[in-house]
């Protein structure tokens, strides 16, 4: 009974108490069942019109383009603002293809299958297409077949994994293209539309032609700005900021930090040129004597042995006198030393020499199907070449042929041509830079992360990098989807930093290639025009300007005459013998066009008002307004005006319709 009664007595209590942990059940249920939404919304790389881009679709197509240019290029070592460039790219088709897509929708536009096909492999392919040099012939130009005969090979059946691989790495880059033909096609037959629609007029040509054709003479005087001291105007932040306001719009912006850094240098230790020196001696005496030679320097090198031969021209200079001076011969030994400039132990043998090969070669290509030609390749040093051509190439004689397998075919090549041989020598080399250890990394880093845990705000990290004189670097107006911070190497983790920091926090250390990087956020600049404060400076300039120009209106106040003007001014009177009314300059004294439409506005004899110019004040007086009294060829005119439109129309159009789009970028988050 006792136990119901303090049951009853504390009833409020043990309600609220009961009711709070019902909540806090429904609640956590409720966020478990929504983790998913949650998480699917964050596979979203962005948006455009509507768009939703998951992410998986965004690295596929990046793959893509990446595969893309390795096969254009040739090459595949690309460095980071390759990359860079590649996921921008990837991006900026995207926008182009949805905003397209959405215009299209709208009228009813479409690039349908039939025409995609003729596009791309019909009897007259896109550009895109044509300039291709998978598809170039041993002419090198386009060559159908070689389009036809590639489009089957991608649908035949892989007979291994190598082969597999090939197969889809060609079909990903006909994917690419195709898409490419299809979303160009697209903006081309928009393009097309709109450029129907807006054409020039009777009137656009009546009005070019006349201003063509107008002339007047002008006597003129100018005093220039920079003739008038500074000391003799004043002018207040209400006056620079008069000109911030009637240019605002030019001011709009997006989100971007400055930051200021300081680096930590990773250098190698005394200790780490130790170690590097006593790691070189130990196989000296194994190099010098070896046969394998090949296994000992590409296991202990940084400089691989392939077996190649050097002239005299090619060899790296550091070696030239060992191996091509008086009495070098075979096995001779260069002793260890050391480079300073480039922080590099070196030791080499010679391996081979007092023999003679030609310096380059000349191939032709063999057709081996139907329909092929022959292609002339032209020259090649030993170098240019890769190994299994090379070989062959430099081993045989002029008229012999031989046959190498290249990617999933093989080609037969003829010598067509050989240099005089020239000496050569075999040399192995091994060097070895001298590189910062675990240790020494371990110890810079401790002291860029004392710097942070000693200095956690703006004013700290400068006296601190002041009194242990080291630089402090800045870097303003990043941006959310810079790829790096200046010339810094993998710094794209600072740039995600600032835009998480708070204004003067101190970040963590990061590694940027060479260097430890301590950075500070010094501006958040999140509104949607710069401020005021930021382009002050750059407007003053032009607030002075305005100043002198009402000062020098008021020194020539009183004259009535053109003389009278340029004796106030301290010039003299200029000619002009012709300036036509679409000039884009006026005279000698560069683009004025407020004194062009002055000098048409103003009666013929009569003294101007002042022109407040782009590099100072001038006064003119006009002649009489020759005219053209021939009928303009109107036909003629708006023929020309419709082909000048034509060049910016294109872009133009695409532009506006991605500056107007709703667009949501969210790669910041994922890259």
């Amino acid at each position: 009974m006792a136990t119901l009664q303090r049951i009853r007595n504390h009833g409020v209590f043990l309600l609220v108490i009961v009711g709070l942990a019902m909540l806090a059940f429904i609640l956590g249920d409720v966020l478990n069942s929504s983790s998913s939404y949650f998480n699917k919304n964050r596979e979203y790389i962005g948006e455009i019109e509507g768009q939703k881009i998951h992410y998986t679709e965004y690295e596929n197509a990046v793959e893509q383009l990446t595969e893309v240019y390795k096969i254009e290029s040739g090459r595949s070592d690309f460095d980071e603002d390759m990359h860079a460039q590649i996921r921008n790219q990837v991006w900026q088709m995207m926008v182009a293809k949805y905003t397209l897509q959405n215009q299209a929708s709208k009228i009813g536009m479409d690039v349908t299958d039939d025409e995609l096909y003729e596009l791309c492999a019909g009897a007259n392919p896109h550009q895109l297409i044509t300039s291709r040099r998978m598809f170039t012939g041993m002419d090198g130009k386009f060559d159908r077949n070689y389009l036809l005969n590639f489009l089957t090979t991608i649908e035949m059946e892989p007979e291994n994994a190598e082969q597999q691989a090939n197969i889809k790495q060609a079909k990903d880059y006909w994917m690419y293209w195709e898409n490419a033909v299809r979303l160009t096609a697209e903006q081309e037959k928009y393009v097309s539309l709109i450029q129907n629609l807006i054409t020039a007029n009777n009137l656009d040509a009546k009005y070019a032609a006349g201003a063509r054709q107008a002339k007047v003479s002008v006597d003129y005087a100018i005093k220039p700005y920079y003739t008038v001291a500074d000391s003799l105007v004043k002018v207040s932040t209400s006056d620079i900021r008069k000109i911030y306001d009637e240019r605002k719009p030019l001011y709009k912006q997006t989100p971007n930090r400055d930051i200021a850094y300081i680096a930590f240098p990773i250098v190698p230790s005394d200790d780490d040129f130790a170690m590097a020196e006593k790691a070189m001696q130990d196989i000296q005496e194994e190099f010098r004597t070896t046969d394998e030679v090949a296994l000992v320097v590409n296991s202990n090198s940084d400089v691989m042995y392939d077996g190649r031969n050097y002239s005299e021209a090619a060899v790296p200079e550091a070696y030239k006198e060992f191996a091509f001076g008086k009495g070098a011969k075979k096995n001779d030994f260069m002793a260890l030393n050391y480079d300073e400039t480039t922080r590099t132990f070196r030791m080499a043998r010679l391996i081979d020499c007092g023999y003679s090969t030609p310096d380059s070669v000349q191939l032709k290509g063999i057709a081996t199907k139907e329909g092929e030609q022959d292609q002339e390749f032209g020259w090649f040093a030993e170098t240019d070449l890769q190994k299994n051509i090379a070989e062959p190439a430099f081993a045989g004689k002029v008229g012999s042929r031989f046959t190498v397998t290249l990617g999933m075919e093989d080609r037969t090549f003829e010598i067509t041509g050989l240099t005089k041989a020239t000496p050569k020598v075999k040399l192995a080399i091994i060097e070895r830079e001298v590189t910062p250890s675990s240790k020494t990394f371990a110890a810079i880093y401790n002291q860029a992360n004392q710097f942070v845990v000693s200095n956690q705000n703006e004013e700290a990290f400068r006296a601190a990098a002041e009194e242990a004189q080291m630089e402090v670097l800045t870097a303003n107006g990043l941006q959310k989807m810079a790829n790096k911070v200046a010339d810094l190497k993998s710094s794209r983790a600072i740039v995600r930093w600032a835009f998480k920091a708070k204004d003067g926090q101190v970040s963590d250390v990061f590694e940027c290639g060479d260097k430890y990087i301590v950075a500070v956020l010094t501006a958040c600049h999140d509104d949607e025009y710069r401020p005021f404060e930021d382009v002050q400076a750059a407007l003053r300039y032009e607030a002075v300007n305005r100043k002198k120009a009402e000062y020098i209106s008021k020194q020539i106040a009183d004259a009535k005459t053109l003389a009278e003007v340029a004796e106030a001014m301290g010039t003299e009177v200029r000619h002009i013998d012709e300036l036509t009314e679409d000039a884009y300059r006026f005279g000698t004294e560069g683009l004025e066009p407020a004194a062009i439409g002055t000098a048409f506005a103003t009666a013929a004899g009569e003294l101007s008002k002042p022109v407040k110019g782009n590099q100072g004040v001038i006064v003119l007086v006009p002649g009489d307004v020759q005219r053209a009294e021939a009928e303009a060829d109107y036909a003629a005119e708006i023929a020309q005006l419709n082909a000048r439109t034509s060049y910016s129309l294109p872009y133009q159009l695409i532009n506006n319709l991605e500056e107007h789009a709703e667009i949501v970028d969210n790669r910041s988050v994922f890259q």
